[in-house]
């Protein structure tokens, strides 16, 4: 408890049982139906995060329509949590959700090529500069398939990391420094036979020297990070870092892969349009088709013609039969996903929603930052776009490990349960919000009164 200044930690026990009873009486049906789930799912739900929202038991949706949604016991919430990114462009956008339907009329899938694909192929090329790209049913395989490439065409084993990381589910990036700088596997991730030691270096984010000590050893085929973190935390870059990270990874011969799946936030074009980065491979998922599941990776002129050279395509010889090399998957690029990706690029991912999503999540940084002014908190927040996030630390962190010093369980528990018995939902692992396009300012402010408010009974005043 020692970043809550003034906060009486009695109170704030007090508080959240009142809060849970609160709760509890709202959602009487979502606690019926978890009851169920436990019966017929390993954890409960058919995918063991939804439980890590704040509550006794996950709150069950019924429908969700842009930056609303209801569940099944006809309590209605803002959405700023938005799937955790994955409905980052809003609830059943109308061009998204009416291309999909129109699609699902005509085949969902059949593993053949179609012509709204070669649209999405150019468009991605003409967005985020890298020429050719492949398609994957989320970012975490996306990463796992561009790993695999980096790993064919260096002849190199090892992959670098930064300390609190985020790229879904790669097992190469489950690890982190312990308190004496030593990599393990993450806390309450199993190692699952992956030899870390032979196959990952783990640094610090920021950490200019640390990244070129671990890279000159010649060693690493790829560098997997984010433009900025946002897993553990935001983490800022340094001012000059990728400019660093793009030279060392040339001057020692690794790939450097940027992912930006959290941090497209950013704009229409991401970190890589907007801060003009360079990277070797460009791994994307998430919000991209709507919510389908799906992501893209894009490689450059260069990275493709070493993986040409290493496994050549048919059009130059290269062999028909079992010509997957170890990436892919069947439903990858299905016509289902193929109109989601068209008409978000098309309709969706443009200069004016962004522009008002941005608008819509500075609303609520400045209001989050004026209350944690008016209550002398030593707190910040960090926006990215349309992303925004408070953490309960003075200023932002450099690093994942200084990162991990400013979350507070309890304290983070109580204020997502005390927003969401009001109406508003915000990243369950995170005190993350972020923007859609039909976010309005009476949303905001329903969120910022809920917040001011929260604050107010957590100081007794």
């Amino acid at each position: 408890m020692g970043h809550m200044m003034d906060i009486d930690t009695q109170r704030m026990q007090h508080l959240i049982e009142r809060e849970q009873q609160r709760f509890e009486a709202r959602h009487p049906r979502s606690a019926a139906l978890y009851e169920r789930g436990k019966h017929v799912y390993l954890y409960g739900t058919p995918l063991h995060w939804m439980q890590l929202w704040a509550g006794s038991y996950p709150v069950y949706m019924s429908e969700a329509k842009g930056a609303r949604l209801r569940d099944v016991d006809g309590n209605e919430f803002v959405d700023l949590c938005l799937g955790d990114t994955g409905s980052m462009f809003g609830h059943s956008h109308p061009a998204i959700a009416d291309a999909i339907a129109r699609q699902a009329q005509r085949g969902v899938t059949a593993m053949l090529p179609s012509e709204d694909g070669v649209w999405v192929g150019e468009e991605l090329r003409r967005r985020f500069g890298l020429p050719y790209w492949q398609l994957a049913t989320s970012a975490s395989d996306a990463n796992r398939f561009a790993l695999r490439l980096a790993r064919m065409i260096t002849n190199r084993n090892k992959v670098l990391v930064f300390n609190g990381n985020y790229h879904g589910s790669v097992d190469e990036t489950q690890v982190e420094l312990d308190a004496s700088g030593h990599m393990r596997s993450r806390t309450n991730v199993h190692a699952n036979g992956m030899d870390h030691d032979r196959l990952v270096r783990l640094v610090e984010f920021n950490d200019v020297d640390a990244l070129e000590r671990e890279l000159s050893h010649g060693d690493v085929a790829c560098v997997i990070t984010e433009p900025m973190m946002t897993n553990i935390g935001m983490v800022p870059v340094a001012p000059g870092y990728h400019d660093a990270l793009r030279r060392l990874t040339r001057k020692y011969g690794a790939l450097l892969l940027i992912d930006e799946t959290h941090t497209i936030s950013t704009g229409p074009g991401g970190c890589t349009r907007a801060w003009g980065l360079e990277p070797d491979i460009f791994v994307l998922g998430k919000a991209i088709a709507g919510g389908i599941p799906s992501a893209v990776y894009g490689v450059s002129e260069e990275v493709a013609q070493r993986v040409w050279q290493a496994k050549p395509p048919v059009w130059a010889g290269g062999e028909k039969r079992n010509n997957h090399s170890g990436f892919g998957g069947t439903l990858a690029g299905n016509q289902l996903t193929i109109a989601g990706l068209r008409a978000t690029l098309e309709h969706v991912m443009t200069d004016e929603n962004y522009a008002h999503m941005i608008d819509m999540a500075t609303r609520i940084a400045r209001s989050v930052e004026a209350d944690i002014a008016r209550f002398a908190l030593p707190w910040h927040v960090t926006q990215i776009g349309a992303r925004a996030e408070y953490m309960f630390m003075p200023q932002p962190p450099v690093n994942g490990t200084q990162a991990k010093t400013g979350r507070n369980g309890p304290l983070e528990a109580f204020i997502h349960l005390y927003l969401l018995n009001r109406g508003v939902l915000i990243t369950p692992f995170h005190n993350m919000m972020l923007a859609c396009p039909q976010l309005t300012p009476e949303d905001v402010d329903q969120h910022n009164l809920a917040f001011s408010e929260c604050l107010t009974e957590l100081a007794g005043a």
